[in-house]
């Protein structure tokens, strides 16, 4: 099974459980090992703690950050805010998301 088979299973039991969130986000991301391989899981909290989205991906670039960033809003509505840690990538992909029209 490919990761992104097991993310989109991961994804469909998450979904089940999910509550609203609030419009303030905190993203990040982190290394985690997924059947013995190392993968970014990139995740954003609302400020009560609640999970908004994640994502797997098997790179730490601005397509991956832009893909996590466009499932979380297509998913939860565009954020107030969105706090984020120094990367570029995730700079780069919201710079992205507010150039478009």
């Amino acid at each position: 099974m490919r990761l992104s088979e097991k993310s989109i299973k991961i994804d469909q039991e998450v979904r089940k459980r999910k509550r609203t969130v609030g419009s303030s986000w905190r993203m990040d991301k982190t290394l985690v090992k997924l059947n013995g391989k190392w993968i970014y899981l990139y995740r954003a909290v609302d400020r009560y703690g609640d999970t908004v989205d994640f994502f797997l991906s098997e790179h730490r670039d601005k397509s991956s950050a832009l893909s996590f960033f466009s499932k979380a809003i297509r998913e939860n509505n565009t954020p107030y805010k969105v706090v984020v840690d120094k990367s570029g990538s995730n700079k780069a992909a919201l710079d992205a998301l507010n150039s478009r029209p």
